[in-house]
């Protein structure tokens, strides 16, 4: 009785956690406002069964000077627009950046869990709180949006974020 109880505990345990590793987030889940960031995407599986072959990621104003990290067997493009203000990136304006990284051509089975990397600077005029980095999975006949930004514990496809904290207050 006391084995099945045991088996019992630990099976509620598992399955409660199961949602956590889900969805598509960022291993790193605080930093400080005008810190730089290095983002490590971490994606757990595909759409369904199906292999993921494109991963997409928003980069929303106020990340800057962003430069995402080729992954071997894919193929790397960012989209580059006007940022809304410039940006001081020691000593020198910057005025446009990465709007958007676009991993693709892989091949990452449902199965398997794989991360891609970006780093930049997050700028000293944020605020504190959630900072949302919005995702695509792309797959071979669908795709996984992880675009929700509302902040919603119970959201079905949240967007991977970080906590802002303010300056000095995050464990560099």
């Amino acid at each position: 009785m006391i084995r099945i109880l045991a088996a019992s505990a630990t099976l509620v345990v598992a399955l409660t956690a199961v949602p956590a590793f889900a969805h598509v987030t960022l291993e790193v889940q605080e930093t400080a406002v005008g810190s730089t960031y290095k983002a490590v995407l971490r994606i757990p599986h595909g759409c369904g069964t199906e292999a993921t072959n494109v991963v997409r990621v928003q980069i929303p104003e106020g990340f800057y000077n962003v430069k995402p990290m080729p992954k071997a067997g894919w193929t790397l493009e960012t989209v580059t627009g006007p940022y809304a203000q410039p940006y001081d990136n020691h000593g020198t304006q910057l005025t446009e950046g990465v709007t958007e990284i676009v991993w693709s051509g892989g091949d990452l089975p449902n199965e398997w869990y794989e991360e891609f990397v970006f780093r930049g600077t997050f700028a000293s005029t944020l605020e504190p709180g959630t900072f949302y980095f919005p995702a695509i999975q792309g797959c071979a006949t669908g795709e996984e949006a992880w675009i929700d930004v509302t902040g919603d514990e119970n959201a079905e496809m949240p967007a991977p974020s970080v906590e802002l904290v303010p300056a000095g207050a995050a464990g560099h």
